[in-house]
């Protein structure tokens, strides 16, 4: 495999050849695009131009022709014959220049991004080798929460769309449902900070600048609270005064599908919001209607099934989506329920079969799709939310079982996901580990399963190629795992801040001294950032984020031992005594997190997303104060 030849690249290629030697890369030499890549290859030449002056004081003009062979650095050609996979490209790094043989313009893209981390890591001279690669998924992309407070500036969503580009994701969705700014509907995004019209058109253009669909994503049916809490939209709720389920009250949450004024709704925020995007695809959402059956519709859910009353609604959004020129992407947790009705899902819409954890059964659901002949996508997750600081072996193993899973069912696209659950409280490098691995296992899962993700995450991530602060980042997503017990959904670091003090699970799967060793752990690991080598225009920043994330997760340690001491007969004035020093984490790290916040996002969701942390330090503060710790 490529990284037992010492390189790092992100995807791993499809097969690669070291030739042995070196290629000195001499100054003044020409970037050529033959005349057939000139219109497609510009972008991809610009950045290797940028790579070769930052990392190798180079200085390589792009031309569409040479007079002087001896002056030839790189040329690139299209050639469909020569590679004939969609995407695909064949690079040679030779005893005299580079070339690159690509199939269409996403393949010469692909084959600049290569050579672009070829001169990152090695500057000067390149070794010689010959790499022939393509996608095993044609679709490839991220998912990124913009609903759960945190909504990125442009500049944030620029930077972020070339790193996932720099990997070969070819598909970006924002996920929506109120941060849009909708013209007719102010009341409910006024105070979200949405993304107008005109930004995502730009955002649309410098996507595709890049061989990135900017995919529409408004969730349609369940998910609907910021609309549904505000009149006069409350009148369309399938619960209007909200609902009681298992595990506590929900606000008005899904549309009543047995009210025509609920699609009326859904067809206006089409109207408004698809042409904004020039792409066909669109994320129509659809998941988690927890309510459904227990308000409006509580009798034709009694009649025909919550399954058939679902199905019914969904195909009406599919007619709407019909009627935009789009085809429908839909969640299918609630679709899956139902296997029975799996059949009468429109075969043009595409299933997107999501699961979060390590064991999620991607393999049993994919055969059950592809067995019906609907095309779906595999969405794992990246493990950032509900974290603080990731969970990094379930991230890299929900990944790889999507990716293999997907792969073996003939999966249309893997489409990795960044949720923003309870405050969006992890900061912006949390989750580009699993965006990295889910991008490699998109491209070519074969090849990039045993990646070395933290070498390859600190080197084109972070910039770092002392590789410390891609390690860092890999083993403090793992400080979830010290404790010794089990969670799903979330690392027990950030649950135990937002649980009740009362509550005690789950403390009798803990192993003793577990959350005191984490403590440790992280303080070790975040004295390591001194010795990081970030080259990177923003690594104070970088710095400072895992610092400030570290140090909330710090405060779930000390919850937890607290916790720990009171379900083992530890005494009530060492438990309140760990409940105030993680108050006083909590409460001292605000300001920062505030300051780094709005250092890369938009100041719409703070409010809410402080109140959160806010109610964990007087939540503490009380428990502190109580003369028992229950």
């Amino acid at each position: 495999m490529p990284q037992r030849t010492g390189l790092l690249l992100a995807p791993v290629p499809q097969r690669l050849t070291r030739l042995g030697g070196w290629l000195p890369l001499a100054d003044r030499r020409t970037i050529i695009l033959a005349p057939e890549a000139i219109a497609h290859g510009m972008h991809g030449a610009r950045a290797l131009q940028q790579a070769l002056e930052r990392y190798a004081g180079r200085s390589w003009e792009v031309r569409a022709a040479s007079g002087v062979a001896e002056h030839e650095g790189a040329v690139a050609v299209i050639d469909q014959k020569a590679t004939p996979k969609r995407e695909s490209y064949h690079l040679t790094v030779g005893d005299e220049r580079v070339s690159i043989v690509a199939h269409d313009a996403a393949g010469m893209f692909y084959a600049f991004a290569t050579l672009t981390q070829l001169v990152r890591q090695f500057g000067r001279r390149l070794p010689r080798l010959q790499i022939e690669d393509w996608p095993d998924f044609a679709h490839r992309g991220v998912m990124l929460d913009i609903s759960r407070d945190k909504v990125p500036t442009m500049a944030s969503t620029y930077a972020l769309v070339d790193m996932l580009a720099g990997w070969k994701v070819n598909q970006f969705q924002l996920y929506m449902e109120h941060t849009f700014a909708y013209e007719r509907h102010r009341a409910v995004w006024k105070d979200a900070s949405p993304f107008t019209g005109e930004e995502v058109l730009a955002l649309d253009a410098y996507c595709r600048e890049r061989h990135i669909e900017l995919v529409p994503n408004q969730n349609s049916f369940g998910h609907m609270a910021r609309w549904l809490e505000k009149k006069p939209y409350n009148a369309l709720a399938e619960a209007p005064r909200g609902s009681k389920l298992p595990w506590g009250r929900l606000p008005p949450f899904t549309l009543d599908p047995q009210d025509p004024r609920s699609l009326d709704l859904i067809d206006g925020l089409y109207a408004e919001l698809l042409p904004h995007f020039r792409g066909t695809l669109f994320n129509v959402g659809c998941d988690e209607t927890f309510d459904l059956g227990l308000g409006k519709s509580r009798e034709a859910v009694a009649q025909r099934g919550a399954g058939r009353v679902y199905l019914e609604f969904l195909l009406k959004i599919h007619a709407l989506c019909e009627k935009y020129g789009r085809r429908m992407m839909f969640w299918g947790d609630i679709i899956t329920q139902h296997p029975d009705l799996v059949g009468d899902v429109p075969r043009d819409a595409t299933v997107l079969e999501w699961g979060y954890e390590h064991d999620h059964p991607f393999d049993t659901d994919g055969r059950a799709y592809a067995r019906a002949g609907l095309p779906f996508y595999v969405c794992p997750g990246v493990g950032g939310w509900n974290s603080f600081i990731g969970r990094t072996d379930n991230t890299v193993a929900n990944i790889r079982n999507a990716a293999t899973s997907g792969l073996r069912h003939r999966a249309a696209g893997l489409l990795n996901t960044e949720w923003g659950d309870n405050g969006h409280t992890q900061p912006a490098p949390v989750p580009w580990l699993g965006f990295l691995y889910g991008a490699a296992m998109s491209w070519s899962p074969g090849a990039s399963a045993e990646m070395d993700i933290a070498a390859a995450l600190s080197l084109h991530a972070f910039d770092d190629p002392s590789g410390v602060t891609g390690r860092l980042a890999f083993d403090l997503g793992n400080m979830y795992q010290v404790n010794g017990a089990k969670s799903r959904n979330g690392s027990l670091l950030h649950q135990l801040c937002f649980l009740p003090l009362n509550n005690d699970w789950p403390m009798q799967r803990v192993r003793p001294g577990g959350f005191e060793e984490t403590l440790e752990q992280i303080a070790a690991l975040t004295a390591r950032l001194d010795a990081s080598h970030m080259r990177r225009d923003d690594a104070v920043l970088i710095a400072d984020e895992l610092r400030c994330a570290a140090e909330l997760a710090s405060a779930g340690a000390e919850v937890g031992a607290a916790k720990y001491a009171r379900a083992n007969d530890g005494r009530a004035a060492s438990v309140r005594a760990g409940f105030r020093r993680a108050a006083k984490r909590v409460e001292a790290a605000l300001p920062e997190y505030e300051r780094l916040w709005l250092a890369r996002n938009r100041p719409g969701g703070l409010p809410d997303s402080t109140a959160r942390l806010r109610g964990v330090v007087a939540a503490l503060r009380e428990g502190a104060g109580a003369k028992t710790a229950r």
